[in-house]
């Protein structure tokens, strides 16, 4: 049996009870780079094999990985690929469920969280916000080269989906070219537009980075990338930090009040009290 495990966004801890108890049982684990070293604590009985892939470093080919799952089918009982994340984002789960399939090798896939998910955790902001974000979409501009040359993926052309707030993984060498297309070519995004970048999420190395796509597309976040790190790039105005949301909110009251003062003004105290905005309009 096989079975396609969710790491989740980094911390060991973040796993699911079903993922934990299936590492407690296999007997062996085929495992992503980016797992951490302590979820592998969770599974002592099992053989351990990596099978990470990294941007630019020497990285385990798909069809290599596939083999060594149907060869482990034949010899074991019980066969987990732990991916980090969730291994339905991003993570060629359904090569590796086809192959298995075609094997007649049972399989089973345990979700896991995505890295968004854990970034909008970390912050303590929604990614939709009522009348502001209605729309979410998850990028990665990774380019799979089992089959592609270095020319053929530098041709590749970067493609920004027309959603109200845009989470970018993989994408910290294409980050200040993300930003300068989304201001020329998104309705969605400005120069003002905030950005949040994550690396590491949920670990102890977590860092953060807060500025405007304008900040990000002028190469203002390209030295504070860690290359050694996952980073996660998250872009829309759901993400603008609460005490800005508060500023602006009272800023628009204050306009608002203002337009309305003439010398022979009356002001009903119900209609006057209506104009004053909460930060309640922050609910989902």
């Amino acid at each position: 049996m096989g079975y396609l495990v969710g790491a989740g966004p980094g911390a060991a801890d973040l796993i699911t009870v079903r993922g934990a108890r299936l590492l407690g049982i296999a007997n062996i684990v085929f495992h992503d780079a980016l797992v951490d070293p302590a979820m592998l604590e969770l599974c002592p009985q099992a053989i351990k094999e990596p099978v990470g892939k990294r941007c630019g470093k020497l990285s385990s080919a798909q069809h290599f990985i596939n083999k060594r799952l149907i060869d482990a089918a034949q010899k074991h009982q019980i066969i987990v690929r732990l991916k980090g994340g969730d291994p339905m984002m991003f993570g060629r789960a359904d090569e590796e469920i086809e192959v298995l399939k075609k094997h007649q090798i049972e399989v089973e896939v345990v979700p896991g969280i995505t890295a968004a998910l854990a970034g909008a955790a970390a912050i303590q902001q929604s990614l939709t916000l009522r009348g502001v974000s209605r729309s979410v979409a998850f990028v990665t501009l990774a380019q799979g080269t089992d089959k592609l040359n270095s020319t053929d993926t530098q041709a590749q052309s970067i493609q920004n989906p027309q959603a109200d707030t845009l989470v970018y993984y993989m994408g910290r060498k294409d980050a200040a070219n993300i930003a300068k297309q989304l201001i020329e070519n998104s309705p969605n995004h400005t120069i003002g537009t905030p950005v949040h970048i994550l690396e590491a999420v949920s670990t102890q190395n977590e860092r953060h980075w807060y500025s405007t796509l304008g900040e990000l597309a002028i190469g203002k976040a390209n030295n504070w990338f860690d290359s050694t790190s996952p980073a996660l790039i998250m872009i829309g105005e759901a993400l603008r930090e609460e005490q800005q949301v508060i500023n602006q909110t009272a800023a628009q009251t204050s306009n608002q009040e203002l337009s309305l003062q003439s010398p022979c003004a009356k002001f009903d105290d119900g209609l006057q009290n209506s104009l004053i905005l909460t930060d309640s309009r922050r609910s989902a």
